[in-house]
């Protein structure tokens, strides 16, 4: 007979939040992202269909999200992010030596794009909304 004591050591949480809403039509795509030695990463960019939840696999990621100070998430560390509206500044490889490997499942409204990158004049203009850098 199964244990469910034995089911409950075998589970380490490493991340709980509360999401923003969820469409009840939304879809769920999980992805690996692997960026090479010393990558920016993708350009600056929102979730606009959904919050995205992350693990990092390998290495060391460099992440900021708008409103929030840069901070450096290592290999076993969770992120999310609320997507919507919000900035994704930076999911760069914070080591020039290593790969950075990170999983990241996105919830997505269907019709909504699952990423849009924000151009130049718009960071111009939410550059107020940027924690400086330590």
């Amino acid at each position: 007979m199964f244990d469910t004591a034995d089911l409950m050591k075998a589970i380490t949480t490493i991340q709980t939040v509360k999401p923003p809403f969820i469409p009840s039509d939304a879809e769920v795509m999980t992805s690996i992202i692997e960026w090479p030695p010393g990558s920016a990463g993708a350009p600056p960019h929102r979730h606009p269909g959904g919050p995205a939840f992350g693990y990092v696999l390998e290495g060391e990621m460099l992440f900021e999200l708008e409103g929030e100070a840069p901070r450096v998430i290592k290999a076993g560390e969770a992120f999310w992010e609320p997507g919507g509206d919000v900035i994704h500044y930076s999911d760069a490889n914070n080591r020039d030596d290593v790969a950075l490997r990170f999983l990241v499942t996105m919830i997505c409204a269907p019709g909504v794009p699952m990423l849009v990158i924000v151009d130049d004049e718009e960071l111009e203009l939410r550059k107020g909304r940027r924690v400086p850098r330590p």
